[in-house]
């Protein structure tokens, strides 16, 4: 790959998916680009970029696409689970015991074991949610992921990968290799193709927001800009849940951490003057995450 094509390839994946790539990662593009070229027929990513600059809408999302990191698993990092569990939930029981409702976005939501262990947390708790009514809205750039994650279809490996043993019997069906999450807990989830920097109001307010491991991503601006926006969604005591890699602090107000819970916020109530006033968004796309 010459610098040019690099550096051509670095603005159009800022351009259209937020990721902000340093001038040291051209051997991150060609491990994800060339197996993309084959793909499309081509015999290297000087090819590719020929392509992408002469139009094709087509090839630049998939680049897009290969580009996106996917990287989840069941229960990934547990101790944003056990926040769920031991905090999040019975505060929401207390706080929403009027209306018995509960909404949850996990923004970013990869093929879907994020969701799909917060769906099966909630079911462990069995009779306390006994009359609520809760939602999970999985979001995600990427529609492939969206499908897998729509399918609840999951490797022998993807299975063994955080998720306990009794809840793979409890709440799974074997089929050869692979594995199907049953019908009542797939129902449980909703999915969107979201662009996370587009105006996302049409999905309403939130009183829970999983967004995790996909900030990292972006330069400080996007963050500062993304944050007023999750700030905005989302109902003025409800919780913001980042990734272990991320933080508030020192990029925004509208957010406060959650006294000795890593990863874990609320809203401060600075929400009127986030996003820096309400300025324009940039016109990137957020990347699928994970």
């Amino acid at each position: 790959m010459t610098p040019p094509d690099y550096e051509y390839l670095r603005k159009i994946l800022k351009d259209h998916s937020g990721l902000d790539l340093s001038a040291d990662k051209q051997y991150l593009i060609e491990s994800r680009l060339l197996p993309l070229s084959r793909k499309c027929g081509l015999p290297g990513i000087g090819e590719l970029v020929q392509k992408m600059k002469g139009g094709s809408s087509s090839i630049i999302a998939q680049v897009v696409e290969a580009m996106t990191t996917n990287e989840t698993f069941f229960f990934r990092d547990k101790v944003p689970f056990e926040h769920f569990r031991d905090t999040i939930i019975p505060e929401m029981l207390k706080a929403r015991a009027a209306r018995k409702s509960i909404r949850i976005w996990c923004a970013a939501g990869s093929t879907g074991q994020e969701p799909y262990s917060l769906a099966m947390s909630l079911k462990e708790m069995g009779a306390t949610l006994a009359g609520w009514r809760v939602e999970i809205i999985a979001t995600d750039l990427s529609t492939e992921v969206l499908e897998k994650s729509k399918s609840g279809v999951y490797s022998q490996f993807e299975v063994q990968r955080g998720l306990p043993i009794q809840l793979l019997v409890k709440y799974f069906k074997q089929n050869g290799e692979l594995w199907q999450i049953n019908p009542e807990l797939r129902a449980m989830v909703q999915h969107r193709q979201l662009n996370l920097l587009h105006d996302f109001s049409q999905l309403g307010t939130f009183d829970v927001i999983f967004c995790r491991n996909v900030l990292i991503y972006f330069d400080q601006e996007t963050k500062i800009n993304i944050f007023g926006r999750l700030a905005r969604a989302m109902e003025g005591d409800g919780f913001l849940v980042l990734g272990a890699a991320e933080t508030v602090v020192g990029l925004t107000d509208v957010f406060k951490p959650f006294p000795d819970k890593r990863g874990l916020y609320r809203p401060s109530g600075a929400r009127a003057a986030s996003a820096q006033g309400g300025a324009a968004m940039p016109k990137i796309a957020a990347m699928a995450g994970r």
